[in-house]
């Protein structure tokens, strides 16, 4: 089950199945694509797990367990990576809030995010190698963009899963919060994200986009009607 909250250009997806972890099934990639179409024009997106003790813990094997040829697991790996690249390519930031373990498959879904913050017992690792396969769902080439091409085959490799505070000292997370504050914590930032200035910025930091692209941005901003109310709130308290 997915859950969709929309508040005030905050869309807030929460991937609901204890009984599996918060696993990801075929059912739940349609549920999950299904939930990024209602989310369109949202101007940030959190991706979160429900309970404590999983954000995702990869696929869910005893579903994905009926797959057993090449063509049909290429089918189904081509579908996730198609949702974690609509993670990736949402217009606002996106926010990976980590309320439990990121394990696998849970691990690249995390990594399609643009900031990940985590609960501070949480641990996150690109473990599939204990199943003798790998990530298929862009995980390893995000992983090496965020770390190094070096850690991220060291990571992958060898299926290591790091506790919260190695994986921000290595850039796989990008804050850690005590799970007392974390609900409070990552709403407060997220909400703060939810703006069109912080969409522009997750566009002009993308690859691709030009010096001139960033001056024009910023030129669009000055001269709405956000900016001009937003300086006189600013000049009024100075007087």
């Amino acid at each position: 089950m997915i859950d969709l909250e929309l508040d005030d250009g905050l869309a807030v997806l929460t991937i609901d199945r204890p009984h599996a972890r918060n696993a990801i099934s075929l059912d739940t990639m349609g549920e999950l694509e299904k939930a990024l179409d209602a989310a369109e024009g949202a101007r940030a997106l959190v991706v979160k797990g429900a309970g404590e003790r999983a954000f995702v813990s990869g696929g869910d094997l005893k579903e994905l367990a009926a797959i057993r040829t090449e063509d049909e697991a290429v089918a189904m790996a081509r579908r996730m990576r198609g949702v974690c690249d609509r993670i990736a390519a949402f217009p606002g930031p996106v926010v990976a809030a980590l309320n439990g373990h990121a394990l696998g498959g849970g691990a690249e879904v995390a990594v399609a995010a643009d900031i990940r913050v985590a609960a501070d017992d949480i641990r996150i690792g690109f473990n599939q190698v204990t199943l003798e396969i790998m990530p298929a769902w862009g995980g390893a080439e995000r992983l090496a963009a965020l770390v190094g091409r070096g850690r991220a085959l060291m990571l992958a490799g060898s299926g290591a899963v790091l506790d919260a505070a190695e994986a921000q000292r290595l850039g796989l997370v990008d804050q850690v919060i005590a799970r007392a504050a974390f609900e409070e914590g990552w709403r407060a930032l997220a909400r703060s994200l939810a703006t069109v200035p912080a969409g522009e910025v997750k566009r002009v930091v993308s690859d691709g986009t030009s010096a001139d692209d960033a001056v024009r941005a910023f030129a669009r901003l000055w001269v709405a009607d956000a900016h001009w109310s937003a300086a006189e709130r600013l000049l009024a308290r100075g007087k």
